[in-house]
């Protein structure tokens, strides 16, 4: 293992285990927040059970008649002319736009992808080390991947193979987010923003500011500005059109582990509504901002421990959070009062909604996925 790793890993044992104890345990219940398949609501997680590493795809379906039906996806690696169990941590996933085909990242330098049917459809390869983010484009046609080789590739989901790799950072990439079918954004401990473009062999810009490494970037819905988070307690808002950040946010005393923009505002669903962004910290705290005055409009004060995950409802009316206290919190956008709260058995790694926006799914440290039906 990459000396690297073992440090990231330290350290993040210190801030009760960010990065990779949430990926290990974290979930992503996507295909129904993208649309519900044709038999059922479908979620998955990935965790690392024993001697092998596997993922799970849950049929959530309410007429199902023992209440939810699971497919395992072993993740294996080609040995000696045999598949062997790859032994190492699924850290992430996602589902493509219609909520047919799985991808997953791989502690074993693998990407794969999965049908909803649990079958393993392609095993994309090039990857000198771990991976730890992947994402669809909205199309459907290429999958991209951040590494701890400190590069990032566009693979052609049909074919499974490489389309280009961008050896851009100087440390191991963090997070990627797709700007459109064919340009993304890339952070890393090295401090720096790469935004690229396939076919061009270097990067279209290059955002610097952080002191510390950058945990996580997200475009706003209508591309036009990135928000990035850092280990430097700063959230900073960029725009492609200069150099510096457009708004440089410092409120949170901790470490901010992840962003999520709200689906309201021009190029959503509801566009007369106000565009937020949410920010999660290891100060156990959740803070949404009106990034067009550039300022905090609600602190979310009731976790105890880091807040790892927020996810905003398919309205933006409302916001879940999950937090190493074992808590999901539902709150009011608007008001930002506490609507709903729920115990689990386990440190929250991950929330998301479903698309009707009545379900918040939830993945636990102690390996366990909930699904919390707000109707009742």
């Amino acid at each position: 293992m990459p000396d690297v790793v073992q440090t990231r890993q330290q350290a993040y044992r210190d801030k009760l285990a960010q990065q990779q104890a949430a990926a290990a345990a974290a979930a992503a219940a996507a295909a129904s927040q993208q649309g519900s398949a044709k038999n059922g609501e479908n979620t998955a997680n990935g965790e690392e059970n024993g001697a092998h590493t596997i993922a799970r795809i849950w049929n959530l379906s309410e007429n199902s008649t023992s209440g939810s039906t699971q497919l395992v996806l072993r993740h294996c690696i080609r040995e000696g002319g045999q598949d062997v169990p790859s032994n190492k941590d699924v850290t992430s996933l996602d589902w493509n736009s219609e909520g047919t085909l799985l991808a997953t990242g791989s502690y074993d330098g693998f990407a794969r992808i999965w049908t909803k049917d649990g079958n393993l459809a392609s095993t994309l390869g090039q990857h000198k080390g771990p991976i730890f983010a992947l994402k669809w484009n909205k199309k459907g046609n290429f999958i991209l991947s951040a590494g701890v080789d400190k590069t990032t590739i566009i693979w052609d989901a049909h074919t499974g193979e490489a389309k280009q790799q961008f050896p851009f950072h100087s440390a191991p990439a963090l997070d990627v987010d797709w700007q459109s079918n064919n340009t993304f954004a890339s952070c890393s401990t090295d401090m720096c923003i790469h935004v690229c473009k396939l076919g061009q062999d270097r990067p279209i810009k290059t955002f610097q500011g952080h002191t510390n490494e950058v945990n996580a970037i997200k475009w706003d819905p209508t591309g036009n500005l990135l928000a990035s988070c850092s280990d430097d307690m700063t959230l900073k808002i960029w725009s492609m059109k200069q150099d510096n950040c457009v708004h440089d946010l410092q409120a949170h005393n901790k470490e901010i582990y992840t962003i999520k923009w709200s689906p309201t505002g021009p190029g959503t669903n509801n566009p007369n509504a106000n565009l937020m962004l949410a920010s999660a910290s290891f100060d156990s705290t959740v803070r949404l901002w009106d990034v067009d005055r550039g300022i905090c409009i609600h602190t979310l004060t009731k976790h105890q421990e880091p807040v790892y995950s927020v996810a905003f409802s398919p309205d933006g009316r409302y916001l879940a959070s999950g937090s190493f206290d074992k808590c999901v919190h539902i709150w009011n956008t608007q008001t930002g009062a506490l609507v709903h709260s729920y115990r689990g058995t386990g440190g929250i790694f991950e929330v998301c909604w479903n698309a009707a926006g009545d379900k918040v799914g939830a993945s636990a440290s102690d390996g366990s996925v909930c699904v919390l039906d707000l109707r009742k």
